[in-house]
């Protein structure tokens, strides 16, 4: 099983061709590219240059021996409202090109959210059916899989999470199993189970090993999408990697605790990545002694 990281914040400070060779020297076997800032159109994959820089950003790995294992698309994936949800959809293709060039496996892209989730569960349902079937001839031109992702919503009156699309098992596994392509596949963010009530080692089981493809992993106190380092919060990691073990999960362990990384001042942000991978490596290993001999 592969440790992972996102990008985001490392490249922010010190540059992409810099960021993997961070995490490279960091001991992550392969990276997991955020494409976020397109979601404004700025930045070299905005540019006329991306190929170019996708093609660079492999190359640097491969000198590195470090892979590209998965990405996540630029979002929201809508807001309801023209221009934006034209160009977010034309960024998020490009991303999906750009990963494939990358030799990236799997995609995160988020279900269309924008409206509000508990008056309109019918409607974001036939929305991100239609969404997510229309990314398969995309999917199978770059050969690259999507994952969608369980997500949740802010009751802005009442100051806390809720649900939102695939916050719940039954919904997840559904929609999967209704759109029905080994292209859209199914990536389970942990620390999203808990802020909505569900214990992330209950939602690994209910997913099971041929939905759940990918993972977000990072830990939260139930309250706040915290995007830490495991055992920084509350997440119950012996519990997770179990579960994980059980279903016997063969995907990439990606963290996406970015947050970890974003108090540090730059010029300690390596070595913290070198916390991160030895955390990454020890989950991993615990879900490793887990599983039933062959």
């Amino acid at each position: 099983m592969r440790i992972v990281t996102t990008t985001d914040i490392i490249a922010k400070y010190h540059g992409d061709g810099e960021c993997v060779r961070i995490l490279a020297k960091a001991g992550f076997d392969a990276v997991d590219w955020s494409f976020f800032m397109m979601a404004s159109g700025d930045g070299i994959w905005c540019s006329d240059g991306w190929r170019e820089h996708a093609l660079e950003m492999k190359e640097i790995g491969a000198e590195c021996g470090i892979g590209f294992a998965q990405a996540h698309a630029p979002f929201p994936s809508s807001l309801g409202k023209e221009p934006y949800d034209t160009e977010i959809r034309k960024w998020i293709l490009r991303s999906m090109e750009a990963a494939a060039l990358m030799g990236v496996r799997n995609i995160v892209v988020h279900p269309l959210q924008h409206l509000e989730y508990a008056r309109n569960r019918e409607e974001l349902w036939q929305m991100n059916l239609e969404f997510y079937r229309s990314l398969i001839p995309c999917c199978e031109e770059y050969g690259i899989r999507v994952c969608a992702e369980n997500m949740w919503q802010y009751d802005n009156k009442r100051k806390y999470i809720v649900d939102s699309f695939c916050s719940q098992p039954e919904e997840f596994c559904g929609l999967l199993d209704q759109v029905d392509s080994p292209w859209i596949v199914g990536c389970l963010d942990l620390g999203h189970c808990a802020l909505v009530g569900i214990e992330p080692q209950d939602f690994i089981r209910a997913m099971g090993k041929k939905r759940l493809q990918a993972l977000h992993v990072h830990d939260v106190n139930y309250v706040r999408d915290c995007h830490t380092m495991p055992f920084m919060e509350s997440l119950d990691w012996e519990a997770v990697t179990c579960a994980l073990a059980e279903i016997d999960y063969d995907g990439d362990f990606t963290l996406e605790a970015d947050s970890f990384l974003e108090k540090m001042p730059p010029a300690l942000m390596p070595e913290a990545s070198v916390l991160m991978a030895k955390t990454a490596r020890y989950l991993t290993e615990r879900i490793r002694d887990r599983k039933a001999p062959a």
